[in-house]
């Protein structure tokens, strides 16, 4: 798995402690809070002593052979998925929240920009609960959201690359704060889409009154980004159907009926970027997991019915079931058929590119999408975009323009779950989007 050009190892996140002394902390979410997480599955990186070589990017088949992943490229991604050269997201917002931040967000976001020969951002922070301390030794995981934030804005700006980018950072990950973050964007209407690469299993929020106060005033948000026409995408989770409970469970808010949750596929592509396939992205799955799997099991799409939510009307009249489904569509999310982000915040031989996954990759990468999908009609807002999602889903000669449906694979990581299959399935909703199909379909 070595190759002279890199060292490549295993990123568990080395040498934090050279990162920060021990500061005073943000004071913990309380007991009875939701309490997010953001963890997006990354196993390798790439780096070498003088930074990256001139001969990279690799093809994917060239990455393959050397790491046992690809190094899917913003070029490479929007060809896949037929993203139309014309269309940027000029003219859109895309929000992006996150808890803690990264403290080198912005350097990080031109770095992968540099890289990978795209404009620089037109990036924007704030933060409406006043800026964190970024200490990665403390135990509420920043170093994970820190990841995260760098995999939000760097793949949203790669589908939308000239789309203009806030990010709005909560001071911790509960679930006062988060939702207050969110109300902030929405409030003030800092863009027509919303990236949520966060979530809680619904099965660790029954029978806890502080949770139902807080998932009270989370959906109270999204009718607010419903009635201001703003879309809102959230990823369905990266630990299966299950993700270590022993019953199945949806993700919140990914599970809301008024998100857009986002599963995950294995995208499969020629050298060129042409699309091959997509399988469901479970690497639990000897038939499914790519290359052998060489690292392991690293993740697999969450996907399953909400016992928080009904469905909407026209999401049980394509599925048949009464319960809030999830996903509602999918996208690219194996770390095996990852992506590739710059991180700068872990310091020395630590920073440069990792190979990420997850389906808080394909949340963004949907925001991106979706600004594209807005310019290309003229720059109005999709608004709640379930509904027209569904209305193409339920067209058989639209969906098959508009979508990739993926067929093969199931969502059962080390417990039960629920199998892809011909038109909606749970692991990957509706199927990822052929974009220029897409945009062609909708009104």
């Amino acid at each position: 798995m070595n190759h002279p050009m890199f060292a490549v190892r295993r990123a568990l996140l080395p040498a934090l402690a050279v990162l920060a002394a021990a500061l005073p902390s943000i004071a913990p979410a309380a007991a009875a809070d939701i309490v997010y997480t953001a963890n997006p599955p990354r196993t390798m990186m790439l780096s070498s002593a003088n930074g990256i070589p001139q001969a990279f990017p690799f093809t994917p088949s060239q990455c393959a052979a050397i790491f046992g992943f690809t190094c899917y490229t913003p070029e490479l991604m929007r060809k896949a998925y037929n993203v139309p050269a014309q269309w940027t997201g000029l003219g859109q917002t895309i929000v992006i929240v996150d808890a803690y931040g990264s403290p080198t967000v912005a350097d990080d976001l031109h770095a992968f920009s540099q890289i990978f020969d795209l404009p620089d951002a037109d990036l924007r922070v704030v933060y409406p609960g006043g800026k964190p301390t970024f200490n990665p030794l403390q135990s509420h995981e920043e170093a994970n959201w820190a990841f995260e934030t760098s995999l939000d804005v760097q793949w949203a700006h790669a589908i939308a690359p000239d789309a203009k980018i806030v990010l709005v950072v909560a001071a911790n990950n509960g679930g006062n704060v988060l939702n207050n973050a969110q109300k902030y964007a929405i409030d003030n209407r800092l863009g027509q889409v919303m990236s949520l690469s966060f979530g809680i299993d619904e099965a660790a929020l029954r029978g806890n009154n502080g949770n139902n106060g807080q998932l009270a005033q989370a959906h109270q948000n999204y009718v607010a980004a419903r009635d201001a026409g703003i879309t809102v995408f959230a990823s369905a989770g990266d630990g299966g159907a299950t993700d270590g409970f022993p019953i199945v469970n949806a993700s919140y808010p990914a599970s809301d009926p008024l998100v857009t949750a986002v599963g995950g596929t294995a995208l499969f592509m020629q050298d060129d970027g042409t699309y091959v396939g997509e399988t469901v992205w479970n690497d639990a799955d000897p038939a499914t997991c790519p290359f052998g799997c060489s690292a392991g099991p690293i993740g697999a799409t969450g996907g399953a019915p909400s016992a928080q939510y009904a469905a909407s009307s026209f999401q049980q009249s394509l599925t048949g079931s009464a319960a809030r489904l999830t996903a509602d569509v999918g996208y690219n999310a194996g770390v095996y058929t990852g992506v590739l982000v710059y991180v700068g915040f872990l310091g020395g031989d630590n920073n440069g590119l990792y190979f990420v996954g997850g389906t808080s990759a394909g949340a963004p990468q949907w925001a991106g999408v979706t600004a594209v999908i807005n310019q290309a009609k003229g720059g109005a807002s999709r608004g709640y975009f379930n509904p027209a999602l569904y209305a193409v889903g339920a067209n058989a000669a639209k969906y098959a323009q508009a979508f990739h449906d993926v067929k093969v694979g199931n969502n059962a990581f080390f417990g039960p779950g629920f199998a892809a299959g011909t038109g909606y399935d749970l692991p990957t909703g509706l199927g990822s989007p052929n974009v220029a199909g897409l945009i062609s379909v909708l009104p």
